[in-house]
């Protein structure tokens, strides 16, 4: 285990101590807005098998499991999978696993067709963003969808800024942007090797 991996231990240790839901994902309206948009950015109905690394206590990987046939969700942090298993016992088809990424990646369990990365990619280094922006490409299907959302106020333990995340991944993942939302607290990009927007996939034009 390396200093950053102790360094990331301590600090959800510290944030799972009093609260198996440290950031008011169940409750707060900023973040059930917040994913209303990231669940309606994405541009198809159904998805056959997702990935969702950073999946904290399962809130946004309950509303993904309604869109999905196949979903694997893993967080770093042991209270959080707890709390994830819990959130999701209703729904047979989705997996929830206990693994630091971007090292440890579900290869094996791939392609995917769908990967979520929500508030995750800010917490690593240059070499794990590289890392993750690899994995990312390597286990993505040949019409799959990748969004990333992340918060863009600064923070202590952020070691990335969300501008610059978001531009790795689009850069070295080689996909096609669909979408762009942003606001003065998140971003929110879809890419797709699929480069049909909606309606062109729909046949509406």
């Amino acid at each position: 285990m390396d200093a950053m991996t102790r360094d990331a231990d301590r600090y959800f240790d510290d944030l799972y101590k009093h609260s198996d839901d440290p950031w008011n994902l169940r409750n707060g309206w900023y973040e059930r807005r917040k994913r209303s948009l990231t669940i309606a950015a994405l541009p198809r109905e159904r998805y056959r098998n997702a990935f969702e690394p950073g999946c904290a206590n399962g809130e946004l990987t309950a509303e993904l499991a309604t869109r999905c046939d196949s979903l694997l969700a893993v967080d770093l942090h042991e209270r959080a999978v707890h709390a994830a298993r819990e959130r999701v016992a209703h729904a047979p088809h989705v997996r929830v696993e206990q693994c630091s990424v971007p090292r440890e990646w579900p290869t094996q369990s791939g392609p995917f067709d769908l990967i979520v990365v929500s508030e995750l990619a800010y917490y690593l280094d240059d070499s794990e963003l590289e890392m993750l922006a690899a994995r990312i490409a390597d286990t993505l299907s040949s019409d799959g969808t990748l969004l990333a959302c992340h918060w863009r106020w600064p923070f202590a333990e952020a070691l990335q800024e969300t501008t610059k995340v978001h531009a790795l991944l689009d850069t070295r993942c080689g996909l096609t942007r669909l979408v762009h939302h942003e606001e003065v607290d998140f971003i929110i990009d879809v890419w797709s090797r699929d480069a049909r927007s909606v309606a062109q996939h729909e046949g509406l034009l």
